[in-house]
């Protein structure tokens, strides 16, 4: 990955290491689902601890990809979707890349085929 400015490469890694946890993943796929909960309710849907889920957030959270806030006695999070976004971007980067090196492999390879080689 080429860094394109601060810490672009450091943003990218933390959200893939926080993505990494199928745990952390169900509890994003619950956060964007409801707009925002607490550690309470987001324990209540999946079968671990509100410690648990509190642990998995301060992940997420390290990461850009959640946000908590303060409302009364309660804190509620929600998803923070740039992480995401500049994630989506290098994985597109990559990809893009790689179709440009196949399709060069492909070429040479036709061009081989055509010259009886």
């Amino acid at each position: 990955m080429t860094e394109n400015g601060g810490g672009a490469v450091e943003l990218v890694d933390g959200v893939l290491a926080a993505l990494a946890d199928p745990t952390r993943r169900r509890l994003l796929d619950h956060l964007a689902a409801r707009g925002e909960a607490t550690a309470t309710t987001l324990a209540g849907q999946l079968p671990i601890s509100r410690q648990a889920v509190v642990k998995h957030l301060a992940v997420l959270d390290a990461a850009g990809l959640v946000a908590g806030g303060r409302v009364g006695r309660e804190v509620r999070y929600a998803v923070r979707p740039e992480a995401l976004d500049a994630t989506a971007r290098w994985m597109s980067a990559l990809a893009a890349d790689w179709d440009r090196r196949l399709a060069r492999i492909k070429r040479i390879a036709e061009a081989a085929e055509r010259d009886g080689g």
